[in-house]
């Protein structure tokens, strides 16, 4: 994506089913379940940017040892950070003794990060601090070993302060009012009266010491995530250790953000991704499974596992954003969507450049789009298989003319280059576009001037800042005829509030040449008409997305093009058209992940109708804080 936007939080669950004695015997290390965790986090490091978080629970300990770790660190390098931080703990141990560095029961009771349970949490901030505190897993901790809850997740709230009301009313005083805190404060009310349930069944029949095994045994996650998660309104995958051993992996109804695992006779391994997964364990990718829309997986102190469904499952909407842009373009079926979203966009390209493909050039901008540029180009292949068979078949070519023919292919060329690690969205507003005009670089001497027409692949297109403030420039000095962008995403118009840093409205492109057409056109006026209708109770309560009513007067075709006149940098010479992927496509491309609200404003939750009806009121206001 040539505009930088916040990525995704990413998790990582591994629990050994086998005494921890097993894996130093058979693998020859104490350290197996050490760099299986090191795999999956760095598999999925593209999600967390703004820091890291691990913890790890030892199984059985006695009374007055410590059986919880847990690191966190916000340091430029954050998982080889950790990561070397525990290193230094084994390495200690091994010093200390050759011997008993294989000795399970001896590790465990020397050092941390030696047990059997593992939760690991890559975090890319959309709301809250930078800083340490800010990072997952949060520890809520208790002298009862089933009463300690670690959680990290990959979420968004958008009822946050229907929530903080209800752990008010339930007696609570949080401590701070940020969804992380009030989610796990909440899952904690209702582990808390699981196990006082439970005590209150044996506390009269039996010693405190067998109670407390009973509880263990008979601990419910299923219920109480039911209980917890029943007001939630969001889209997360949810991921806690409970201290005695057991832990879960739990998905909004809607299927919004992703969680896959993959169990087999030695492990179960959770992630957002599944080439994390993969790489890890050398596993089949038809064996990775995708945990289902409410249903949470649940690991018991014993290492059984089974999916259990704690709340009622609506229909499955997916982030198909997720699929064209965040997740990693090695999982098989994500290649093949992104693929198919570059070839999906050739009717519209052929259009662009007037099917005049003997003076085109076709690039990408770097690099996920690079996929679907592969996919583009496989379009371009198939039209000139089939424009030749019609040429030879009805056109009686001659010799000359079929050696022409035959030996024609498209011009592909690396015109845009990413030349400095430059991150834009670290800096100020003031000073991004400064920032911006220095990352990207091009290729010269490669383009016939005046005569060729480039043709550009980007994977999506948000802001329009990048193509704005360097790449259509640069271009430009190339002295092209003409420059066709191309987006395999759709125009994105709302704002997200399920896990994705994109929540103010005059950030977006697309609604930017909404309201230059409603200005052009003397609507205006709708503006107001729309304001009016948010502040609505149905507004208020997110019944209904009125931000809609901005795009219904024009065409598809009218924004893509008032887009192209917004994004053209002052003295640009070329003719510039931009060419934005159809929301029928982008559902022929990923059937399975159907969750399109970027683009359509089709929320899955009345959250998100509430969020984009408050994303419009904060622009009508001149108000630039997020509307969650």
């Amino acid at each position: 994506m040539s505009d930088s936007i916040k990525h995704e939080c990413g998790i990582a669950f591994l629990r050994l089913r086998k005494p921890l004695q097993y894996y130093i015997d058979k693998y020859g290390t104490p350290t197996y379940a050490v760099n299986k965790m090191y795999l999956l986090m760095q598999k999925q490091h593209n999600r967390g940017q703004d820091g890291v978080g691990i913890a790890n629970i030892k199984l059985d300990m006695e009374p007055g040892s410590r059986y919880i770790s847990r690191y966190r660190t916000i340091d430029n390098q954050p998982i080889d950070d950790i990561f070397r931080k525990i290193g230094k703990k084994y390495k200690k141990l091994q010093k200390e003794s050759e011997e008993r560095y294989f000795d399970a029961e001896w590790l465990k009771q020397n050092a941390g990060f030696t047990g059997e349970v593992w939760l690991g949490h890559l975090r890319y901030g959309t709301h809250g601090k930078n800083n340490i505190e800010s990072c997952h897993p949060f520890l809520r901790q208790n002298n009862w070993r089933s009463r300690n809850l670690v959680v990290a997740g990959n979420f968004n709230m958008t009822n946050l302060d229907e929530l903080f009301d209800k752990l008010v009313e339930l007696g609570q005083h949080p401590k701070d009012k940020v969804d992380t805190v009030t989610v796990m404060e909440k899952i904690g009310h209702f582990l808390d009266e699981e196990n006082q349930t439970i005590f209150d069944k044996y506390n009269h029949t039996l010693k405190n010491y067998d109670i407390t095994q009973l509880i263990e045994e008979e601990l419910d996650l299923a219920r109480v995530l039911e209980r917890a998660c029943k007001d939630f309104d969001g889209g997360y995958t949810m991921a806690g250790m409970v201290g005695h051993g057991a832990g879960f992996v739990a998905r909004d109804p809607s299927g919004i953000r992703p969680a896959y695992y993959y169990a087999n006779d030695e492990v179960v391994v959770i992630a957002s991704e599944k080439p994390a997964i993969k790489t890890a364990f050398g596993c089949e990718y038809e064996d990775i499974r995708e945990i289902n829309p409410g249903h949470a997986m649940i690991v018991d102190k014993h290492g059984n596992y089974a999916q259990k469904q704690f709340i009622e499952p609506k229909e499955k909407k997916s982030c198909s954003f997720e699929r064209i842009y965040f997740s990693r373009g090695t999982d098989p079926n994500i290649y093949r969507e992104r693929r198919e979203l570059g070839k999906l966009l050739i009717p519209k390209i052929l259009k662009a450049i007037d099917s005049d493909l003997k003076n085109a050039v076709f690039s990408y901008i770097p690099n996920t789009a690079e996929t679907s540029f592969l996919g583009m180009m496989n379009g371009i292949d198939q039209f000139l298989i089939d424009r030749r068979k019609d040429v030879v078949i009805d056109g009686k070519p001659t010799p000359d003319q079929l050696d022409e023919l035959l030996s024609f292919r498209p011009r592909i060329e690396k015109l845009v280059l990413k030349d400095a690690k430059l991150r834009t969205f670290i800096t100020d507003d003031e000073h991004r576009d400064d920032l911006v005009s220095h990352v990207y670089d091009t290729t010269y001497e490669v383009i016939n001037k005046h005569k060729d027409t480039l043709v550009v692949i980007d994977d999506s297109i948000v802001r329009g800042t990048t193509l704005e403030k360097s790449i259509l420039t640069l271009l430009d000095k190339l002295s092209p005829k003409k420059i066709v962008i191309c987006s395999s995403a759709p125009q994105i118009r709302f704002p997200d509030c399920y896990g994705i840093d994109m929540s103010k409205m005059k950030e977006f492109v697309a609604f930017r040449a909404a309201l230059a057409l409603l200005e052009d056109k003397g609507m205006s006026y709708l503006l107001d008409e729309v304001y009016e209708l948010c502040l609505t109770e149905e507004g208020v309560n997110g019944t209904e997305n009125f931000v809609k009513k901005l795009y219904e007067p024009f065409t598809y075709e009218e924004v893509s093009a008032k887009v192209g006149e917004i994004i053209r940098p002052k003295g640009m010479k070329a003719e510039l058209e931009v060419v934005f992927q159809t929301v029928d496509n982008l559902h022929k491309a990923c059937p399975n992940h159907l969750g399109d609200w970027y683009f359509t404003g089709d929320y899955p939750t009345n959250g998100g109708n509430r969020v984009v009806n408050q994303a419009f009121v904060n622009f009508m206001k001149g108000v630039t804080v997020r509307a969650y």
